[in-house]
């Protein structure tokens, strides 16, 4: 699972755009997360959440303030949340996660995008439950045992825990992040996550050949940069 997760942290770094993107998504999340939940981190755990990930990417504190000082205003823009799934070069499998105040320019901007790749968009949940949703902390260590034992204790519902390559890594349903990431800290006060995000996992890889490959890349460089688009995961195997 290490290398799987490694070889899915380098696509994401390749296809991740220019920093304007990564800090427009940022505060786009971070907006709607406290808009919808309130402005205080303390009583938001969504939104304290996505401001750890915002500071861990190396995001600007003046755009985590910005986009909070926006919510606080009232009014402004209505995002909603979107998924588009469907089928990327070479029949892998693709999930598109955006957020967008007008639906009409979201969906014709990665139809596009996927008409270009010549992918083809399914329905919902056409290629979703060939995916684990799910929360995963990886970190340094080798004590799988009391790793295991301490998230018992705070009642954590765990999906999995692996231990490979001096890296543990637990997998648990998406609202118990907050419940394992205390207990793991609780554990281990100065852990450092090397994975800390709720993601889609995929239950089988597909591999693709040279030429499909360089198209897929492509495609997800198209999707990166789409204003609405947020998130793109895939089943694709990298070597």
């Amino acid at each position: 699972m290490g290398r799987a997760f490694q070889n899915r942290k380098l696509s994401m770094a390749k296809t991740a755009g220019a920093k304007t993107k990564l800090y427009s998504r940022y505060g786009k999340e971070i907006y709607v997360c406290a808009k919808n939940g309130g402005v205080d981190p303390d009583g938001n755990l969504s939104l304290r959440r996505m401001i750890e990930k915002a500071k861990k990417d190396q995001v600007p504190s003046h755009v985590i303030e910005k986009a909070i000082d926006k919510a606080k205003g009232g009014g402004g823009e209505d995002f909603v949340s979107v998924r588009y799934e469907g089928f990327g070069p070479g029949g892998c499998m693709v999930i598109v996660d955006c957020l967008t105040d007008n639906n009409n320019r979201t969906f014709g901007d990665v139809r596009t995008c996927f008409n270009k790749a010549k992918a083809k968009i399914g329905a919902q949940g056409s290629v979703a439950h060939l995916f684990d949703h799910c929360a995963v902390l990886t970190f340094e260590g080798d004590d799988e045992d009391s790793t295991l034992e301490a998230l018992m204790m705070a009642d954590v519902d765990v999906n999995d825990i692996e231990n490979e390559d001096g890296m543990i890594t637990v997998l648990t349903p998406p609202n118990e992040y907050f419940k394992a990431k205390t207990a793991l800290m609780e554990l281990m006060p100065d852990v450092d996550f090397a994975m800390d995000e709720i993601t889609f996992l995929p239950q089988g890889r597909s591999p693709l050949g040279a030429d499909e490959l360089e198209v897929f890349e492509k495609f997800v460089d198209m999707l990166n940069d789409c204003e609405d688009v947020q998130q793109v995961f895939h089943n694709v195997e990298f070597e």
